[in-house]
């Protein structure tokens, strides 16, 4: 288990992280995310024994990074945002060097291990600057985890890739889930819903949020919205809410083919949507579209780094 109790960094008198205080369980596979400048990379810096705290704690077990940062270091694997490669060199070498500084024994059987998990047949002879940005992030994951560490932090692992890269980087995200503890930060939130178990949400360096992304999305979920498209006019529709009552009028647009879309808004434990529909079958509009719009988790994170929001 992770532990981070308190945990302050200051950079002069610009602070960093604010105080905080969280727990990574072991084999949970974390989504932590912010804005830029929030505190995320800081974070995982002083989580991999890069950057000191100011003040605060990192547990890592029954080891800390104040105390027994090399000990926490063995068991870490880290790819940071900018790919740390040596472009110059031959993948084998390169993945060869990280074993030696690694003292990892029996490399060659590991080697074979890892180009069979990350994807590298075919590239292991090729320099690293000839490579796709594809095969260099899966070079970047395979030289964190050639030592077999418990834990791999990935900070922007799809940053800049294609689509077709980023599925097959996320496959292998969810496959190295199976046996370590994972952390992503990523600016994708589609990504980080789909692997991972947990979401840690920091902004102006202080949790916001900390909750699978159902749960973070149900505290904002207590009004529902819908969309709907008729034959009518705006001012048809701004008769009909006004009628039913206690409905909001988010948005209104005129449509081509004579066509007025809206979008309402209304309390979640009060579903209006039959009362929408009688009202206009009964004043004899023609109904063209009615769907529920869920909460989704840009919607999230944007309520708490914009906004302000609240759960």
């Amino acid at each position: 288990m992770i532990r981070l109790e308190n945990l302050v960094k200051d950079y002069g008198t610009v602070r960093a992280v604010d105080h905080i205080d969280f727990n990574i369980n072991d084999g949970e596979i974390l989504g932590f995310l912010g804005p830029n400048g929030a505190g995320k990379s800081t974070t995982l810096k002083m989580i991999t024994c890069y950057l000191s705290p100011t003040s605060g704690n990192i547990h890592v077990d029954n080891a800390n990074v104040m105390d027994d940062s090399l000990d926490i270091r063995k068991k870490i694997g880290y790819l940071p945002e900018q790919n740390p490669l040596y472009s110059e060199m031959i993948v084998y070498d390169y993945l060869k060097f990280v074993a030696e500084v690694r003292q990892i024994p029996n490399f060659k059987v590991r080697l074979k291990e890892i180009i069979d998990l990350c994807g590298l047949h075919g590239v292991m002879s090729k320099s690293i600057q000839a490579l796709s940005k594809g095969y260099k992030q899966r070079v970047g994951i395979a030289q964190a985890i050639l030592h077999d560490p418990e834990i791999l932090i990935l900070d922007e692992p799809t940053s800049g890739l294609d689509p077709n890269q980023i599925v097959e980087i996320r496959e292998l995200i969810k496959r190295l889930g199976k046996e370590k503890t994972l952390i992503i930060s990523s600016h994708i939130l589609q990504e980080v819903q789909a692997v991972c178990d947990r979401i840690v949400i920091i902004n102006e360096g202080k949790i916001v949020a900390d909750g699978s992304a159902d749960q973070l999305k149900s505290g904002f979920n207590k009004r529902m919205s819908v969309t709907l498209q008729l034959d009518s006019g705006e001012a048809a529709v701004k008769q009909m809410v006004e009628a039913l009552g206690n409905i909001q009028l988010v948005k209104l647009t005129t449509l081509p083919e004579k066509l007025t879309e809206a979008v309402l808004e209304f309390d979640r434990a009060l579903d209006r949507r039959p009362e929408i529909f009688n009202y206009i079958k009964e004043n004899g509009y023609t109904l063209y579209e009615l769907h529920r719009e869920d909460i989704s988790l840009e919607d999230v994170f944007r309520k708490l780094t914009i906004e302000g929001g609240k759960q």
